[in-house]
């Protein structure tokens, strides 16, 4: 297993499955992971997980345990398509104020928050 791959996986399992950012669950090796939670393959592609450099490669981030996170394909994608990507901590404080008010995911996924929280109350 490449090193990075190995990474996010182990990144993945200390977060319980959770994106490090949106809280919601993540698959990791196939999107039927999430069928428990009512969400079909099609849906769940957004949920996949990544490896969240921490602080960037660009800016000298390296592939190790302390700089690699999981983080939802979504949310990995939103941060990185900003002009200036905020810090990690300034993100997941942003995301979980839009989570908070319904308007981070599309309808199908913010319906996970609600069964996710009711499965999970103590997630983070």
């Amino acid at each position: 297993m490449p090193k990075l791959q190995r990474l996010r996986t182990d990144a993945f399992h200390a977060q319980k499955g959770r994106c490090c950012y949106c809280s919601l669950p993540m698959w990791n090796t196939s999107p039927d992971e999430l069928k428990p939670f009512g969400l079909s393959a099609r849906t769940a592609t957004p949920l996949r997980c990544t490896a969240e450099h921490l602080v960037a490669q660009q800016d000298g981030g390296r592939d190790v345990a302390g700089n690699i996170a999981a983080a939802c394909w979504s949310c990995n994608q939103r941060r990185h398509k900003r002009k200036s990507p905020p810090t990690p901590e300034a993100y997941r404080v942003f995301v979980q104020k839009r989570v908070a008010k319904g308007k981070w995911d599309p309808p199908k996924v913010a319906k996970l928050h609600l069964r996710s929280h009711e499965a999970h109350p103590h997630a983070r």
